[in-house]
């Protein structure tokens, strides 16, 4: 895929960015201040080494001295509660969707784990769980981030179910898995130079999108159908509590709990992670 080394000599380089222009995507602004040509390769360059540190941690050198955990990182907590993503990665759960009726476990650490992803690669081969887990994150946060090259050739198009509430309809994540997740895509994005402001508009997306249960069906890119999105599926915020969420039960996910969870999803990154504030979720900033 690509250098680490050259990505971080081109952050090295970098001078404080200017106020992205409203009328840039963050993919296409960013992409042209670290490595100039924003052409397919280079944004998929550019989503692929955000997308595996905020997987595996920091493992190229970043100026502002961000540290990302990252998501797979043992003993880790979110808002004073304990997280254990890695556990939905390496096949301890059966939380994958696979068709079926309940979750199945998989490995999605099959093919070399953090090894690869540290030299900008998905996978060490490609045909494994692996390769199609991480493939399908670049290809996605590339929409997500809008990426004006995806779906050209050096950008693959998403190639997944369109619904990510089906994807991760077993996992039963809550509002702290599902804050960490977001943290360390924020923390990742802010060690490569991406400003606050920009920050803050990738974290709205994720949390107006995949993090509020019974929310209605949605698409990210117009010529999607709308599909069910929401991927915390523990609580239900009033607003969602009727209207659809028929729909999502008819995914057979357990009772419906209505309470509400506020949290403070997409906090500065560049405080330490470590310093969370731990007060009870329904006292915390609004999500």
């Amino acid at each position: 895929m690509f250098a680490p080394s050259i990505l971080a000599f081109a952050l090295a380089a970098m001078q404080a960015a200017a106020q992205r222009p409203t009328t840039e995507s963050i993919c296409d602004y960013y992409t042209t201040a670290l490595l100039k040509d924003n052409n397919a390769t280079n944004q998929e360059t550019i989503v692929t080494l955000v997308v595996n540190t905020a997987v595996i941690g920091n493992f190229t050198p970043n100026k502002f001295n961000i540290s990302v955990p990252g998501i797979l990182a043992a003993n880790q907590t979110y808002n004073g509660t304990a997280v254990n993503l890695a556990q939905y990665f390496d096949g301890t759960l059966a939380s994958s969707n696979r068709g079926g009726s309940a979750g199945v476990s998989v490995n999605f650490l099959d093919d070399g784990g953090a090894e690869p992803l540290t030299k900008g690669k998905p996978a060490n081969g490609a045909s494994s769980n692996q390769y199609m887990l991480m493939t399908h994150l670049y290809e996605y946060f590339g929409i997500l981030l809008g990426c004006t090259q995806y779906g050209n050739p050096g950008y693959p198009a998403y190639g997944g179910d369109l619904s990510m509430y089906s994807v991760h309809k077993y996992m039963a994540l809550d509002p702290y898995d599902f804050g960490f997740f977001v943290q360390q895509v924020a923390l990742s994005a802010a060690s490569f130079g991406v400003a606050q402001a920009d920050l803050e508009v990738v974290g709205g997306a994720l949390g107006e999108l995949f993090g509020h249960k019974c929310s209605p069906a949605s698409h990210l890119l117009p010529s999607e159908a709308d599909t069910l999105q929401a991927i915390c599926v523990t609580v239900v915020e009033p607003k969602f509590a009727n209207g659809h969420a028929k729909e999502y039960a008819s995914f057979a996910l357990g009772p419906q709990t209505v309470l509400v969870v506020i949290l403070d999803l997409f906090a500065d990154p560049r405080q330490s992670h470590s310093q969370a504030r731990k007060e009870d979720p329904g006292e915390t900033g609004g999500k």
